[in-house]
C-alpha cells in the first residue's frame, strides 16, 4: 500500500496547489458551509460571494439583514431556502450572544473548548468543526469528508464498513501515524483528497483508468 506521504505528492503534482475557500477566520466557514446543500462549490462561492457584497460577512450584517435580501441569495444555495436564511440568522445571533460577535476569540481557546464552540452553529459537526479550526491553523489530525474518506478507504486506509461512523474511524486510525503535524501541510491533503475524490475517485463509475494512483489502489486492482 503507497504511503500517505507519497498518495498525498502524487495528487499534488498531478493537480497542483490546491485553493484554498474564499472564506477566513471562523464565522465566514461556518458561513460557507451553510451556503448551499447539495451543489457544486461554484455554487457556494457565488451564495457566498452575494451574501458578502449585499449584506456583509460579519455576524452584525447577517442578523439585521432585510429577508428580501437573503432570501434570493438562499434560493441560489438550492432547496429549502426558507430554512436556509433561519440558519444564517441562527449562526449570526449565537456569534453575537455567545462570542460578542467576535468568533475569532475561539482561536484563543484550547483546541477542544474551540471545537465545542463550534458545535453549537448549525451543520457544523465533528469534522465540520475540525475542519475550520484547521483553516483556521489549528490542527488536531485530519478532518474528512465523504469524498476525501473514499479515496483513502479505496487505497487500502482503513476498512469499508456498514456504518459510515465506524469506517470514519476505521481510516482514522490506519492514518494516524503518517499524517502530517501542521494545519498547512493537513489542509493541503483534505483538499487535494477532496478533488480527487469529486473528479475521478467517485461513488459510482470511477475513474480508475485515470487515477493518478491507480497502479497503487486495492479498489482499481479490483477493477481489472
Amino acid at each position: 500500500m503507497i504511503e500517505f506521504k507519497k498518495l498525498i505528492a502524487r495528487l499534488k503534482k498531478a493537480y497542483g496547489e490546491p485553493a484554498l475557500p474564499p472564506a477566513r477566520g471562523p464565522f465566514e466557514l461556518v458561513m460557507w458551509e451553510n451556503a448551499c446543500y447539495l451543489l457544486p462549490d461554484e455554487r457556494r462561492a457565488a451564495v457566498f460571494e452575494g451574501l458578502r457584497q449585499q449584506v456583509g460577512m460579519d455576524a452584525e450584517s447577517i442578523w439585521k439583514a432585510d429577508q428580501a435580501v437573503l432570501l434570493p441569495l438562499a434560493k441560489l444555495g438550492g432547496m429549502r431556502p426558507e430554512t436556509r436564511v433561519f440558519r444564517w440568522r441562527e449562526i449570526a445571533r449565537i456569534a453575537i450572544s455567545q462570542f460578542a460577535g467576535d468568533l475569532d476569540s475561539i482561536l484563543e481557546l484550547p483546541y477542544d473548548k474551540a471545537k465545542r464552540a463550534l458545535h453549537q452553529f448549525p451543520n457544523i459537526g465533528q469534522p465540520g468543526a475540525e475542519k475550520i479550526l484547521m483553516l483556521c491553523g489549528m490542527s488536531s489530525g485530519l478532518p474528512l469528508e465523504s469524498n476525501g474518506l473514499r479515496v483513502l478507504e479505496r487505497v487500502g486506509f482503513g476498512r469499508a464498513q456498514k456504518n459510515y461512523g465506524a469506517t470514519y474511524r476505521s481510516v482514522q486510525g490506519a492514518i494516524a501515524e503518517q499524517i502530517p503535524k501542521n494545519a498547512a501541510a493537513l489542509t493541503r491533503a483534505h483538499l487535494l483528497l477532496r478533488y480527487h475524490g469529486k473528479a475521478v475517485c467517485r461513488t459510482n463509475r470511477p475513474l480508475c483508468e485515470e487515477c493518478v494512483v491507480a497502479s497503487d489502489c486495492k479498489f482499481a486492482a479490483k477493477q481489472v
